[in-house]
């Protein structure tokens, strides 16, 4: 599969995965305005198969629901910035954008977990000052990694029942 062709199939993938055709689009019409839009990328070109795909890949690697918005979410940014400087007269360029800016409202915010990655990256673990502020907050941290999505959703359940609101 050339990566031109991947990464519309990640849009399908998307779309799909977030059940969005079943109550705006149909998915025949989709396939129809990416075929066009391959067309317009000259995505059967040989070059395109070269250094295999660009999003495909990486979805493999996040497997939770969560994880995969988060991924999905940049990914979906990208897809509208490249339209974004294609002609927007064309009907099928029209359609997708629409359909992916929807997506896009429906994710979570990715860039703000992305910019959340790289500062934890940026932190110098050998000052004396994040060492003291880090280990003030290894029991807090710990007790949310040990938290079970289970025990979450009993809290929550107990604090609704205790709640006379």
């Amino acid at each position: 599969m050339t990566s031109k062709t991947c990464s519309l199939f990640v849009l399908s993938i998307i779309m799909i995965y977030f059940g969005h055709f079943g109550s705006s689009l149909i998915l025949a019409n989709l396939q129809n305005d990416i075929d066009s839009l391959k067309a317009d990328f000259n995505s059967s070109l040989p070059d395109v198969a070269d250094g295999g795909s660009i999003f495909t890949e990486k979805l493999k690697h996040w497997t939770e629901r969560n994880e995969k918005r988060i991924i999905l979410s940049q990914i979906v940014s990208m897809y509208l910035e490249m339209l974004e400087k294609t002609d927007k007269s064309k009907g099928h360029v029209r359609r997708i954008s629409e359909e992916l800016f929807t997506l896009k409202n429906s994710l979570p915010d990715g860039l703000k977990k992305l910019k959340d990655l790289m500062d934890l990256k940026k932190l110098e673990m050998s000052d004396l000052k994040i060492q003291r502020k880090a280990v003030n907050e290894l029991l807090s941290v710990l007790q949310t990694l040990v938290e079970t999505p289970a025990s979450s959703k009993r809290k929550r359940s107990q604090f609704q029942r205790r709640c006379k609101c």
